[in-house]
């Protein structure tokens, strides 16, 4: 299905950072709002979103799209990538593997949230305004909250070492200071970012987000 061309490559790499970076970034800073400002924050962050100008069309163009492309072309690289980690256990050797077996699970991840989420709202079958409550059931089961854990480390955490790569293949950071620093940088963000989601997690299961403020129904 795909060729293993410099093209494919580039723009897999890219997609990566534009827009499904942003998305995820987005999507950290939303549903931190849950711990900033509560349910009825998270809701007003919500609206704000279906309030821009032909969301539906960004969502499908500027996000699922190029997401879909990525997750693709990202699995069919698993598939063929030979992963030396036995015969070779350096750190970026390791760091190689891991950035494939976390590809895995966050296109696992994230097509299983979306359904929950995402599409649920789209047919109708939840309300936006009680997306919060939706997310309150999933945060306050024990079994789902960590799966979602899961789901978050390794999403960060491929998004966080796979902004390494691309800063390497797109000549950005060259020689090994910069690439060293760079590996700081990025477990740094990583460490945040996960922090900052597994906060949001908690704040849905708090007892805030058990049923739709009553300003914002209707």
């Amino acid at each position: 299905m795909f060729k293993n061309s410099y093209f494919s490559r580039k723009l897999h790499s890219l997609l990566g950072v534009i827009p499904v970076g942003f998305f995820l970034i987005e999507h950290l800073l939303t549903n931190y709002t849950a711990v900033k400002g509560g349910h009825q924050g998270f809701l007003d962050a919500i609206d704000f979103l279906h309030s821009l100008p032909l969301v539906l069309a960004l969502e499908i163009f500027m996000i699922w799209i190029p997401l879909a492309y990525h997750a693709i072309y990202g699995l069919y690289v698993v598939y063929t990538a030979r992963n030396n980690v036995n015969n070779y256990g350096y750190f970026r050797n390791q760091m190689f593997f891991l950035q494939r077996v976390t590809g895995v699970i966050t296109f696992l991840f994230v097509a299983w949230h979306f359904f929950q989420t995402r599409l649920q709202i789209a047919i109708g079958a939840v309300d936006q305004h009680a997306i919060g409550t939706e997310m309150h059931h999933i945060a306050s089961n024990q079994f789902f909250f960590v799966l979602y854990v899961i789901g978050i480390v390794a999403s960060v955490f491929h998004f966080s070492n796979g902004m390494w790569s691309f800063l390497v293949s797109w000549g950005i950071t060259v020689g090994a200071k910069a690439q060293r620093i760079s590996t700081y940088v990025w477990m740094g963000v990583f460490v945040v970012m996960t922090v900052m989601f597994i906060m949001s997690l908690t704040a849905f299961a708090g007892p805030d987000f058990q049923s739709v403020p009553t300003a914002t129904k209707g």
